[in-house]
């Protein structure tokens, strides 16, 4: 998959550089330090955040929703005066429609998911909204080709008289030709780019690893 934010040199003096690199586009540095601190608690094996945008309203607002994206998700962070905070994610699969609208000053990104679920942020710095569309976009068309994919896959073993649930072509069955030797790592390598991709979550992949390498 593309890296979504090559990194740049640290230009904000007192940031770690694993922080500088979601500065680019004026961000708030305090807000996308705690809710970088917050959101590492969250992430599964293999995750990474790949950019944070936050919310910028014209008028001070101690709030700003903020939206995360990460290789696998993207996670909308919502909270209010009190200190009651809300996360709402959606891995990329669920992903149906990104939507950038500009205004004079602000931009909107309106996200709809497969399940209806619509995520709407307004007040985002352009740059921001920018970027977070242009990754949307990335990662949509990356599980449109995983899906693809997937089902050469599918129709590739059943064509051979093998199929496995969940999308990879095994063992033959009794009396056929005997697999090549490099199938199975191409099947984990297949499986490892599914689990990225947000297709497969992280226990699938290892329970599909160990049926792989059980047969070897």
């Amino acid at each position: 998959m593309t890296e979504q934010n090559p990194q740049v040199p640290n230009q904000t003096p007192g940031v770690p550089d694993e922080l500088a690199r979601f500065l680019t586009e004026d961000q708030d540095p305090q807000q996308v330090a705690k809710i970088y601190a917050k959101v590492s608690q969250l992430l599964t094996r293999g995750e990474q955040v790949s950019y944070i945008a936050v919310q910028k309203a014209l008028t001070y607002d101690p709030t700003p929703e903020i939206a995360i994206l990460t290789n696998r998700r993207f996670i909308h962070y919502q909270q209010n005066l009190l200190g009651r905070a809300q996360f709402t994610d959606h891995i990329w699969r669920e992903l149906k429609e990104a939507r950038l609208e500009e205004g004079m000053a602000r931009a909107t990104l309106t996200l709809f998911a497969t399940n209806g679920d619509v995520i709407r942020i307004d007040n985002l710095v352009k740059e921001q909204a920018r970027r977070l569309y242009a990754i949307a976009q990335e990662m949509e068309e990356n599980v449109r080709e995983e899906l693809r994919l997937r089902a050469m896959e599918e129709k590739r073993a059943e064509a051979g008289g093998v199929y496995l649930p969940g999308m990879m072509a095994a063992a033959a069955t009794a009396g056929s030709t005997a697999a090549p030797a490099d199938e199975p790592l191409q099947a984990l390598s297949k499986l490892k780019q599914l689990m990225e991709a947000g297709l497969i979550t992280p226990e699938e992949f290892e329970t599909k690893k160990k049926e792989i390498l059980a047969r070897l």
